[in-house]
């Protein structure tokens, strides 16, 4: 798994596969076989840097667990990080994460 760094490649996963979830949306989108790669988007509406850095540390402990079994593959996919997201409970983020 990599991470996702450019502006293009949040761009164009906006375009693909969108999940609405109570503390996140996630997109998906094929990569033109780049492997599986994930990206992390938390908007300063959320709150100060380090709210914004915790939501980022448990979405990235999501994604790492949940992607190498779940994860499309040749896919990126990206983690937008909603206003409760972070009050949720880890648990139950999984569960949504896993959600079909």
């Amino acid at each position: 798994m990599s991470v996702l760094t450019r502006r293009a490649d949040f761009l164009a996963a906006n375009r693909g596969l969108r999940i609405a979830r109570p503390g996140f949306v996630l997109l998906a989108r094929p990569n033109e076989g780049h492997g599986l790669r994930y990206g992390i988007t938390v908007t300063k509406k959320i709150g100060n840097a380090v709210v914004r850095n915790r939501m980022k540390r448990r979405f990235r402990e999501l994604l790492r667990e949940a992607l190498p079994v779940a994860g499309l593959p040749d896919h990126d996919h990206v983690l937008i990080g909603r206003e409760g997201g972070v009050e949720r409970d880890f648990a139950l983020l999984r569960q949504e994460l896993a959600a079909p």
